[in-house]
């Protein structure tokens, strides 16, 4: 597996988990059509086909259910739909006549009843194209929100010899809530360059840390400066996973050559898939390397630093969050009430601001001991949870880059009648001054990025500045 990077946005193009919280909905409304709009409970049935019946089940359990729900125009909703559905008419040559959008009102139920009148009308002419345009126009429903913990999670027909996931040896990171790629690849700078090679087709074809990525496919990952879409190529979702062509620069040679990687299983590494990682450094430096908030990881991040503890004097605790998607914002939690008890992680909040407060669990025994925490564009959701928690309290020092903005809110879940789920925060995140997060990052205290020649040389300029930091 290839990780790549930018020079100065870190991993900016990784993917970033989105977290689900395990809270139930704030309520269980009743759509038009007379379903109800709850959790789950239990396993769901086998998935069934996506109808006009399910979107209007979903329409309804957004404006019902979602953080900005009651002041939300609906007909954003629907017009993203309409749009949705048009292009999907046209990508299959089968464009009609009354495929025309309804005039709305802002009126929720009557625009609805308007959408889908026209939507039946169209769906009667193409009865072959039913099951794409529903996906098609739901998916755009839920996109139109903008919201990076909102998703519709539904089954995706792969053929037999379809290989899904880090077929290129390319870095990816996975979760269940769907990938982003880096959260806001806006942000991300030039160079993309390779930072780790773990296996398949990039160590096949000798691809090396620092190796520049100058083109994939003909196209240039950056133009004046901005990422294209061009580096999405490299985290394909199906049915876009083929063979991509890149052109390279090793910088320590000035060689320059073009290569084709081909999707294709390998076999990873299982250390590096491990939650957490510990070793110790300078002799009584702890690192641990925590790669996601999964259930009970914060117990198991006291358990490393305590064994590393055992029989010497700790000086100090450095925890690499590079690379963390996320995940329960219980956890994010708990490892911040291991350096302080009696204050505010973070707010969650609805759209009349009114806010719940998230207090540090106080049977956690402190550590009492300097930290540094190691940041990138990497770090989502409860990994910003925990780094806002620790530079706004002061709690220690980020070192690295900012991190992804990709922490909207706790996602709940929602069942729909074809059994598939839908998920969207009923609160939005603040961080513990009450600041966002989502979309902007929190900036390190220590802005270290990695450059091409790091990765060659096999430096790691953020870890060496943090252990700096300890040792003063």
């Amino acid at each position: 597996m290839t990780v790549i990077r930018t020079a100065a946005a870190g991993l900016a193009l990784l993917l970033a988990a989105a977290c689900t919280a395990p809270a139930p909905p704030r309520s269980e409304a009743s759509t038009a059509a007379g379903t109800v709009c709850a959790a789950p409970r239990g396993a769901p049935g086998a998935e069934t086909a996506t109808t006009i019946d399910v979107i209007e089940q979903a329409y309804f359990c957004i404006l019902g259910n979602y953080y900005s729900g009651a002041t939300l125009d609906a007909r954003s909703l629907l017009t993203a739909g309409f749009v949705a559905l048009a292009q999907e008419l046209n990508r299959n040559g089968r464009d009609l006549p009354e495929a025309g959008m309804p005039a709305l009102t802002g009126d929720r139920k009557a625009d609805w009843t308007a959408f889908e009148a026209v939507y039946r009308k169209i769906t009667d002419r193409v009865p072959d194209l039913r099951d794409k345009l529903a996906v098609g126009t739901l998916e755009a429903i839920v996109a139109a929100l903008g919201d990076n913990h909102a998703r519709w999670a539904h089954d995706v027909k792969r053929p037999p010899d379809y290989y899904d996931g880090d077929g290129y040896g390319l870095g990816f990171q996975a979760n269940v809530n769907g990938p982003q790629v880096g959260g806001n690849p806006g942000v991300a700078l030039p160079p993309l360059f390779v930072t780790t090679v773990q296996g398949g087709a990039a160590r096949a074809a000798g691809l090396r840390p620092g190796d520049v990525i100058e083109s994939i496919n003909g196209s240039a990952p950056f133009v004046d400066g901005k990422a294209t879409p061009a580096i999405a190529v490299l985290y394909p979702e199906y049915p876009d996973a083929r063979p991509v062509r890149l052109r390279l620069l090793r910088q320590s040679t000035g060689r320059h050559w073009s290569m084709t990687l081909k999707p294709g299983l390998y076999q990873r590494d299982l250390a590096a898939l491990q939650v957490v990682q510990s070793k110790l450094l300078d002799d009584s430096i702890a690192y641990v390397r925590l790669r996601g908030f999964a259930p009970d990881s914060a117990n198991r991040v006291f358990k490393a630093i305590s064994r590393l503890r055992t029989g010497r004097t700790l000086t100090g605790v450095v925890l690499d969050l590079r690379g963390n998607g996320g995940g329960s914002p219980t956890e994010a939690t708990r490892l911040v009430s291991a350096f302080t008890h009696g204050k505010a992680t973070a707010y969650l909040c609805t759209v009349d601001a009114k806010c719940e407060t998230l207090w540090t669990d106080n049977t956690v025994e402190l550590l009492n001991l300097p930290l540094m925490v190691l940041t990138d564009r990497s770090c989502a959701s409860a990994c910003e949870h925990f780094s806002s928690a620790v530079k706004d309290l002061r709690l220690g020092r980020l070192v690295g880059t900012r991190t992804a903005g990709v922490i909207s809110g706790p996602a709940q879940p929602y069942l729909l009648g074809n059994n598939t789920s839908l998920s969207f925060p009923a609160r939005h995140h603040l961080g513990p001054n009450r600041e966002v997060i989502d979309r902007i990052g929190v900036p390190p205290d220590h802005h270290v990025p990695l450059t091409p020649k790091d990765a060659a040389a096999g430096r790691d300029p953020a870890l060496a500045k943090a252990l700096t930091l300890l040792n003063k």
